[in-house]
């Protein structure tokens, strides 16, 4: 294989500073957010990632009591949007994880090119 075909593949995720508990907010619940967000609908968006509904409202839950933000606004049988803070959170989650993934990429070159024999 060509060593300049070669990329990193950074998993990035966040976690409450102040909770010492196992939640974070990484790339499953970020699709869930872009789920709610594209459809309206936390079923939905579990549905899409062939994830059971239980399973995403636990996962949702569990995210906001250990970040102590709300994350969803749920409204019943009409679905669910994005709260200010859920949809802050996932823009942050994205802008940072494609800056760390272009830093990953730049510094890989640079660590190639200078160790090349």
């Amino acid at each position: 294989m060509d060593i300049a075909r070669i990329a990193p593949r950074i998993k990035l995720s966040l976690q409450s500073q102040s909770r010492q508990d196992s939640a974070v907010f990484g790339s499953g619940v970020a699709q869930l957010c872009r789920g709610v967000e594209q459809w309206g609908s936390l079923n939905r968006a579990a549905k899409e990632m062939n994830m059971a509904y239980s399973k995403a409202w636990r996962i949702m839950k569990h995210t906001e009591a250990s970040f102590g933000i709300q994350l969803l606004e749920r409204n019943g049988a009409h679905g669910s949007i994005l709260t200010s803070e859920g949809a802050l959170l996932l823009h942050a989650y994205d802008e940072l994880q494609q800056r760390v993934a272009l830093y990953a990429e730049k510094q890989l070159e640079e660590i190639l090119k200078n160790r090349q024999p």
